[in-house]
């Protein structure tokens, strides 16, 4: 783990003060920009030193095979893996002959500042060269949230003292050489030269301007890259430009004195394409460029600022009393937003594009974690998220037939739709991903209300799989519906009876279905819905078997859970997690250990489902036996240790969620930030100390209180077009409505109606409870300095 120190803490920003190459590859992750369709690792301008180069097109992949030791039927044969596309970002830079390097010469000065309001990743330097030349650099870049395929850099140097001769060397870079990866399972796997050139050309004169095609060879996809300048510089400058297969070059040569400047305003374009052709994907690429010259840098300036203003005015989170989780909430929101802003019908990576950690893949992270942030913060952004898992649904039917189910069975690991997990047990048993996904539909169409999205996009998804889970599970001879042979959230238990966490999701999908059929009645019968397989849903729902230990009165994890013996904690070496790089798979199935919260989740997700004193001890037991060996576990423990009164437990969780990659807690951020648990401060904060729940009755309900540390919470959200301000405070809870109609809600289970007037309310003194144990070794960081 590193410390906060590198980025410094400031409320609306993450300032780095001086290059430590140690930690190269982390600081990319955490200053990578992205708008959901290009994403830049926050490489150097230079491109060396690198941790690892990366620039992402969103769902352009290559595919690799997936080798098995014996293959079984229906494991999926190819995989597939984000690669490094071309690379726009490189500006090199020579002073009088000598390349501009950070590890040579001297670094008089070095910082980093990654604006969370402008958007924007801006590096100032001052460099003496190796023969003592002293150059002050900037350099401003950004990945536009209003200009989809656009990504633009304003570069400038001038002498300090002296006139110098200084060539600047702005590139477009195929097939860039990328280091090996670790042996962790969860990083990515590496393809060399994933790109074959097609075509490429380079324009001189007053608008340089080069273009590169490319292609990959299996998976079929053709990309292109362009870029264009605007320079200014001293009267004796010469220009050219050139290309080749996998690079094209802007030279600028010049004499600058020390009152003057070189300069140049760099305009990226991309695109990426399956099925159009080269010149149509050329002039879109060019397009696109043109259109951002017209805006102009300062143009895409303002409209940056202008999205996020837009953004943080419905999204906002204020923390008063930590400042280091003040700043990383921002920090997280930032990066989902980025995430997700210009998917458009493309999915939400686990790294988002920021890394090529987990192959690029999504998971149910997305739905699960992501999408309900995004749903009462920019509603769009999780609409088109829902959208690409409708226009996959295809794939998902036929993956369902492949295991002789109905409906669609969405994959575990995918980038375009097909399922590439090569591990069933943890891959395509864990079934409960189409559930997740239905939650997320449900949790969109109630913050919404948006009806178009409903009859064209919901029905659907909800229909097939609530027809999955139809024909996975059976009644048994007690009229109990049961399902079986599958894997819940918990990795550490795999292809097990009656999930508890699977079951509870599978019972909302199908009632969930069962009355959307009901309420859409034509829509339903033109994907022939029936009605009687929709009461065939609803007497599932209503049969659900809810596995119960009744002498221990916990819910166990799933069938036989809590007969199985405990995992030796004692014995277990602190360096020996995570477990599963360090022991077999066969032990942690057979042991009471669990990877990441599981029957904690499904009380988080469907709470009416347990009664109080079921989610204290259900928590209490769950949580000696949790390792968090998932960086998605902390949230949730956090949101349930609020509810049920372990205050001070919920903020330690609330702190290693929110800093999982500020200080790298997992030791994996160098991949890519964990945007599900960037996502997870929010929900830990607005969900936990917020008590925020939306239930199906419409009503957007808050149980508010505060931890220990933190002096006042206020966190704006989005609901129903209204924007809703909660501000917690010592004296009680502020609730105010910034924009829209009067809105009905609850306060600690009483009904208020909040309006443009603030209104104050008293909260319900909390009562203290003893601090329930963690597994040995596994004691989460206090934020109090407690023991």
């Amino acid at each position: 783990m590193i410390s906060n120190a590198p980025y410094g803490v400031e409320p609306w920003c993450l300032t780095e003060s001086h290059l430590d190459l140690n930690l190269i590859a982390q600081s990319e992750s955490v200053f990578a920009l992205s708008n959901g369709h290009i994403g830049l690792r926050g490489n150097l301008d230079e491109g060396d030193p690198h941790g690892l180069p990366g620039t992402y097109l969103n769902s352009l992949f290559e595919d690799r095979p997936l080798p098995y030791a014996e293959a079984g039927y229906g494991f999926p044969e190819m995989g597939q893996t984000v690669i490094n596309v071309t690379n726009g970002k490189i500006i090199r830079l020579l002073v009088n002959d000598e390349p501009f390097d950070i590890r040579y010469g001297t670094v008089q000065s070095h910082t980093r500042t990654l604006d969370l309001r402008g958007g924007t990743l801006t590096r100032n330097v001052v460099w003496t060269s190796p023969a003592g030349h002293t150059v002050d650099i900037q350099s401003v870049r950004l990945v536009s949230l209003t200009q989809r395929a656009v990504a633009a850099i304003s570069y400038r140097v001038k002498p300090v003292d002296e006139t110098l001769r200084l060539v600047l060397m702005s590139e477009l870079v195929a097939n860039e050489e990328v280091p090996r990866q670790s042996a962790d399972p969860r990083a990515a796997a590496i393809l060399s030269k994933p790109l074959t050139g097609e075509e490429h050309y380079a324009v001189d004169g007053d608008n340089p301007r080069a273009v590169l095609v490319h292609g990959t060879e299996s998976s079929k996809l053709r990309l292109a890259a362009g870029m264009s300048h605007a320079i200014h510089g001293p009267a004796k400058m010469s220009t050219s430009t050139e290309s080749f297969d996998d690079m094209a070059r802007l030279l600028v040569a010049a004499e600058v004195a020390p009152e003057e400047e070189l300069s140049l305003i760099k305009y990226l374009g991309y695109g990426w394409s399956s099925q159009r052709t080269r010149p149509a994907l050329i002039d879109q690429v060019v397009g696109a460029i043109a259109a951002a010259k017209l805006t102009g840098w300062d143009g895409l300036l303002a409209e940056q600022r202008q999205f996020l203003d837009e953004f943080w005015e419905g999204a906002d989170v204020e923390v008063d009393g930590d400042v280091e989780i003040q700043q990383a909430v921002r920090f997280g929101l930032f990066h989902i937003i980025q995430a997700g802003a210009r998917t458009e019908n493309r999915p939400i990576p686990a790294k988002g594009l920021t890394g090529t950690g987990y192959d690029g893949h999504t998971f149910w992270d997305t739905e699960t974690f992501v999408l309900p942030v995004l749903t009462y913060t920019w509603p769009e952004a999780a609409a088109d998220a829902l959208r690409w898992r409708y226009a996959v649904m295809d794939k998902a039917k036929s993956h369902a037939v492949e295991l002789g189910l109905d409906g669609a069975a969405f994959p575990w690991r995918t980038i375009r739709g097909q399922e590439c997990s090569g591990y069933w047990p943890a891959g395509t048993a864990a079934f409960h991903i189409n559930a997740d996904i239905a939650n997320a539909v449900t949790k969109y169409l109630d913050a919404t209300q948006d009806e178009k999205f409903e009859r064209e996009i919901g029905l659907p998804l909800l229909v097939e799989t609530a027809r999955l889970w139809r024909s996975l599970g059976q009644h048994d001879s007690h009229g109990k519906f049961r399902i079986e042979g599958v894997t819940g959230p918990d990795e550490y238990s795999a292809v097990k009876d009656n999930n508890l966490y699977t079951n509870l999701m599978a019972q909302h999908n199908l009632a969930a279905a069962a009355e959307l059929v009901e309420k859409l009645d034509k829509e339903a019968r033109e994907l022939d819905v029936t009605a009687e397989e929709a009461a065939s849903w609803r007497d599932a729902a209503n049969d659900m078997y809810i596995p119960y230990d009744h002498h221990l009165k916990v819910h166990p994890q799933h069938d036989g859970f809590t007969s199985y013996a405990r995992w030796d904690f004692k014995a277990t070496p602190e360096d020996h997690y995570p477990l599963l790089l360090h022991y077999p798979y066969f032990q942690l199935y057979r042991k009471q250990v669990v990877k990441q919260a599981d029957v904690v989740l499904a009380m988080q997700l469907r709470p009416s489902s347990f009664t109080d004193e079921q989610k204290r001890r259900n928590f209490d037991y769950y949580e000696a036996i949790t390792v968090r060996d998932s960086s998605l576990s902390p949230c949730t423990q956090a949101v349930i240790a609020a509810e049920v009164g372990h205050l001070d437990l919920a903020y330690d969780y609330l702190a290693e969620a929110a800093l999982m990659d500020l200080q790298d807690r997992e030791h994996n951020t160098k991949d890519g930030v964990h945007i599900a648990s960037l996502a997870g401060a929010w929900t830990a904060l607005v969900g936990g100390f917020g008590g925020m729940r939306a239930p199906s009755s419409g009503a957007l309900a808050f149980s508010p209180k505060l931890p220990p540390g933190i002096i006042c919470l206020s966190f704006r959200m989005r609901y129903r077009g209204r924007i809703v301000q909660v501000k917690i405070h010592d004296h009680g809870v502020d609730y105010l409505l910034l924009a829209g109609d009067p809105l009905e809600i609850t306060h600690h289970g009483e009904p208020l109606t909040i309006t443009g007037e603030p209104q104050t309310l008293e909260i319900p003194p909390a009562h203290p409870l003893p601090p329930p144990s963690q597994p040995f070794g596994r004691v989460p960081q206090s934020r109090h300095g407690r023991e």
